[in-house]
């Protein structure tokens, strides 16, 4: 397992840039972010072992697992995904947030003017997901496709993910889907901005209450800010599926990724830097 591991490490950004702002996890915990997920099962269980094979080889702690929203829609298993976080939820300590295609996805079975974008933006995969029938989806009208979902998706499966939580911390760090509106305190976050905002959260230079960890805007690669951490890298299309390792005052990141061929490999690497705007 160690040797496992130690194949893993070694990848860091290239450029210099100003000092990271630091920040700390409270002694004896240990934290896994991990960006959207979309329906990616198959990413999301070759990085749960890199999870499990990091956190057996860095010791005995308190470990926590956050999944930062958008686990349904675009990908291909949606429904097993919440199955699989819902499973995992019963056994160890794994905090959902609730991203914005989670609040779509509730939305729609009630306001179809929420269904139209939701099936755009990949909703339809999601409802293939879960077992609906595809000609009679295809053929279905707007209403006509409320009942299709009512009538497929189990409200067990619903009263999950309204559960998601809207953010969370822990010590010196916040994790939200999206981010916050910059300069306004947690406690008047309004839910749009945790699930839906980019700007003026993303270019914004200052330090916020806390370095905020987040998803929902797509890059290459992880994103160490200094202010912000983003670690959604598209999995969905990009085939890479991110989490950020929070220890103490330290970072590191694990990717499991899926190649041309279709076979997926992990990685593990340390920053050295975060990287410029």
């Amino acid at each position: 397992m160690r040797n496992f591991f130690n194949k893993l490490l070694g990848r860091g950004t290239a450029e210099p840039a100003q000092p990271v702002i630091h920040a700390q996890i409270p002694e004896g915990r240990r934290v896994y972010a991990v960006g959207d997920i979309h329906g990616r099962l198959d990413l999301f269980e070759a990085l749960l072992k890199v999870i499990d094979a990091d956190d057996a080889a860095h010791g005995k702690a308190q470990t926590t697992l956050i999944l930062l929203g958008d686990l349904v829609d675009r990908g291909p298993d949606s429904a097993g995904m919440v199955h699989l976080a819902r499973k995992l939820q019963s056994e160890r300590d794994v905090r959902i947030l609730g991203g914005n295609h989670e609040e779509m996805f509730l939305a729609s079975f009630e306001d179809k003017d929420v269904l139209r974008p939701f099936l755009r933006h990949g909703g339809k995969q999601t409802l293939l997901s879960f077992g609906l029938d595809p000609i009679a989806l295809r053929r279905a009208d707007i209403a006509e496709t409320q009942v299709l979902m009512e009538a497929g998706i189990p409200q067990e499966d619903r009263d999950f993910i309204a559960s998601f939580e809207e953010s969370i911390v822990i010590g010196d760090y916040l994790f939200v889907h999206a981010g916050i509106l910059p300069n306004t305190p947690l406690a008047d976050q309004k839910g749009e901005h945790l699930r839906w905002i980019r700007e003026p959260f993303l270019s914004h230079p200052q330090e916020h209450e806390h370095v905020v960890v987040h998803g929902h805007t797509i890059t290459q690669d992880a994103q160490d800010r200094g202010n912000r951490i983003g670690i959604d890298t598209g999995a969905f299309e990009s085939g890479r599926l991110t989490a950020l390792v929070l220890e103490g005052s330290s970072r590191r990141f694990l990717q499991t990724r899926q190649d041309e061929s279709g076979a997926i490999t992990a990685e593990a690497w340390i920053p050295e830097h975060f990287e410029p705007a």
